[in-house]
């Protein structure tokens, strides 16, 4: 608990009015006289209320009631419920201020109690105030406590007093509607889900039976085979029936380097956990990792139960200006795994990248299935696509001729711009069409719809048997 005194309006009023009857006091001995016995009178008064406000009147302290789980961009209701820390007079006014932390908004605060609801508190019917909150940023938040100001019975003096009330939660991506299952169903619908012929790598128990003329004598379980002596005292042998693996893998791989925009990273990461998700929904082990800024490693795991661990552990994440290499990411990658597996592979992809993944993608390709996702260069394709119309709005402008004077660039310009902009995209397409000539899979899409893309491409890929 920390309490701070300052000044309030009406004594700052009543100092204002003493010093205009102190500039009447230079000329008049009995205006002086008047000045000097309202000082004294001024000084005891306000010491007066300042210790009615600090001894006698009411301390109070408040208990906060929230969800410790918030979605990105959800409004969220709070309520504070004050409660009389100490008895005594009541103040003239009393203001509250619930200290939320940055990454959130509220425009409820400062919050003013009236004195009726701090009568009702007293005779124990409660004051409750609520509001709502509106979470702007993933990751961890922490309230630490709230703050009261106090103002004086005679208003010449303010209390501000913090009391310490820790909360603290976490803001995830917004699934509102997949919890609602709306969007996963139209997905699986729309894709046919049911009738995907799934196909692993290798073998996987299914159940013991009998020995039959054919059957490979490592197949025998002699633990099985030893309880089941006939009366006749031979042995029934009984072996272990296996079948192809029904399960697979799916690892996403994760930039949160300088690739990457924030509205583009936010848009992956929402994608990476819609595709974790309907893995884990239909029997898949679903893995994570993230390379760049922030290394991360959830391991391949299957099970619905297995979407919180891996919501906990990728919430919080972030792209910053730091470099990233998916070369090491991919190296990292295949050190981890020892199976075959679907790997995507999430970034901005260019030219450069081409000569630096040569070297690894023959690797991947031999043993796993990766898919290479990038996001569309919007503003390069607007600059590659410019028309006419555009570079000429009025239609009287001619080559040589600049063009309206808003625009701040000259034909030339703009020219080389558009040019520079349809050499990129034109490179990035070369580069794709080599990959996938090489029998790798890649994806451009937009930050709008990426996580319905991704998973319609995981879902084709289930489809077409390639894993």
């Amino acid at each position: 608990m920390r309490e701070s005194l300052r000044s309030g309006p009406a004594f700052f009023i009543a100092a204002l009015l003493w010093l205009g009857l102190g500039a009447g006091a230079y000329f008049s001995d009995r205006v002086f006289l008047v000045w000097a016995f309202c000082g004294a009178g001024l000084l005891l008064l306000a010491a007066f209320d300042a210790a009615l406000l600090l001894l006698f009147c009411r301390r109070y302290r408040g208990r906060r009631e929230m969800p410790l789980v918030c979605a990105q961009g959800e409004p969220v209701r709070a309520l504070v419920r004050v409660q009389q820390e100490r008895g005594g007079l009541l103040p003239a006014a009393l203001k509250l201020f619930d200290l939320y932390p940055p990454a959130m908004d509220s425009g409820a605060f400062p919050a003013r109690l009236s004195r009726a609801s701090l009568r009702n508190e007293a005779r124990g019917a409660g004051a409750v105030f609520g509001y709502t909150l509106v979470p702007r940023e993933r990751g961890p938040w922490f309230f630490p406590g709230m703050e009261f100001l106090y103002t004086s019975p005679l208003c010449f003096w303010r209390l501000k007093a913090f009391r310490e009330f820790p909360t603290g939660g976490k803001t995830f991506p917004n699934f509102k509607k997949l919890a609602a299952g709306g969007a996963l169903r139209g997905i699986l619908e729309k894709q046919g889900f049911q009738d995907i012929r799934r196909r692993g790598q290798g073998l996987e128990f299914r159940d013991l039976r009998e020995y039959q003329e054919g059957d490979p004598v490592r197949s025998i379980d002699w633990r099985a085979t030893a309880r089941q002596r006939t009366s006749s005292g031979l042995w029934r042998f009984i072996v272990r029936d296996y079948q192809e693996e029904q399960d697979q893998q799916v690892l996403c791989v994760l930039d949160t380097g300088f690739r990457l925009r924030r509205d583009e990273f936010d848009a992956a990461l929402r994608g990476t956990m819609l595709l974790a998700y309907t893995a884990l929904k239909h029997g898949d082990a679903a893995a994570v990792m993230s390379f760049g800024s922030t290394e991360r490693w959830v391991p391949p795991r299957k099970g619905l139960r297995y979407f919180s661990v891996i919501m906990n552990q990728l919430y919080d994440l972030r792209s910053s200006s730091a470099p990233s290499s998916p070369f090491s990411a991919l190296e990292s990658a295949l050190a981890a795994l020892n199976r075959r597996t679907f790997i995507v592979l999430i970034s901005n992809f260019r030219e450069e990248d081409g000569v630096s993944l040569s070297w690894i993608l023959p690797r991947i390709r031999r043993k796993h299935l990766l898919l290479l996702v990038s996001f569309r260069e919007a503003e390069a394709e607007r600059l590659a696509r410019r028309t006419s119309a555009e570079l000429f709005p009025q239609g009287k402008a001619a080559p040589g001729h600049s063009p309206p004077e808003s625009s701040g660039q000259s034909l030339q310009e703009m020219a080389w711009e558009s040019a520079a902009a349809f050499s990129y995209l034109a490179s990035r397409k070369r580069l794709y069409q080599s990959w996938e000539h090489q029998g790798l899979l890649t994806m451009e899409a937009s930050t709008g719809n990426f996580s319905s893309a991704l998973v319609n491409r995981y879902l084709d890929v289930k489809r077409s048997g390639k894993l």
